[in-house]
């Protein structure tokens, strides 16, 4: 069995720990078993069917699924490129986090950040988060840009020792990422772009703080090309600001 369809259900166990505020104590008496037991079963080694059915069913994990990802019958099924073994699970690679631990997600977000082009100018459009079933991951999708063309479909990784996420998308080699701060009881997530921007006859790498903040409804001047004289053009800038101000993002140079 490879070592990497073990760390695969190690990851799920771990997460689903860390979803549930467990210890390896609490875990240990909830599933009746050694300490001990647990903790061989956290580096990798080898337990009794038995142990991992009862672990399974403390943290409300699938004892088939998470039994043959453990023994390696899901060879191939979790790693980077390829969907996760389960439908509700993220692949490891992503940060094997599962659709109940991060439903707050879902949603429609005003995405605001500088423009690239126009000084003392704002973009601002809409970023709607979903479940995607049959890759299982939270998917994003922008949509009214002022620049519909280079809108972009991509998907979050979620690490679960960070207070930071990655909304990254790739098309044929060519990536753009977003790091911006787990999302707040405000509905809110800060951070950075960077991508590719177009100057002229080439293209150049760009960095600027971005903000998404969760709403219900929008109006339709909520979004495009926001100058000095639109009336949200106060509101986005001051949003922008708090990225920078309130430590959630640092340019440097």
């Amino acid at each position: 069995m490879a070592a990497a369809e073990r760390n695969t259900g190690l990851a799920r166990i771990k997460t689903a720990m860390i979803e549930k505020k467990m210890t390896q104590a609490e875990l240990a008496d909830a599933a009746d078993c050694h300490e001990k037991t647990i903790q061989n079963l956290l580096h990798g080694r080898a337990v009794r069917d038995q142990t991992l059915f009862d672990v399974c069913m403390v943290l409300g994990l699938d004892f088939e699924e998470i039994k043959a990802v453990w023994s390696g019958q899901s060879a191939g099924r979790d790693e980077p490129g390829k969907p996760s073994v389960t439908k509700d699970i993220a692949p490891v690679y992503m940060g094997a986090y599962s659709r109940a631990a991060v439903d707050h997600y879902f949603g429609s977000y005003l995405t605001v950040r500088p423009s690239f082009s126009l000084p003392d100018s704002l973009v601002a459009y809409r970023t709607d988060i979903t479940w995607d079933p049959d890759w299982p991951s939270l998917l994003f999708e922008e949509g009214e840009r002022p620049d519909a063309t280079y809108a972009h479909r991509g998907r979050l990784y979620i690490p679960a020792s960070s207070m930071f996420i990655h909304l990254v998308s790739l098309t044929k080699g060519s990536m753009r990422m977003v790091i911006v701060s787990q999302i707040d009881r405000a509905g809110v997530m800060r951070g950075l772009i960077t991508t590719l921007n177009k100057q002229k006859a080439v293209l150049v790498p760009v960095s600027a703080p971005i903000i998404y903040v969760r709403r219900e409804a929008f109006t339709p001047e909520a979004f495009g090309e926001i100058g000095t004289g639109h009336p949200h053009y106060g509101e986005y800038a001051e949003l922008i600001a708090e990225t920078s101000g309130q430590g959630y993002a640092r340019l440097v140079g």
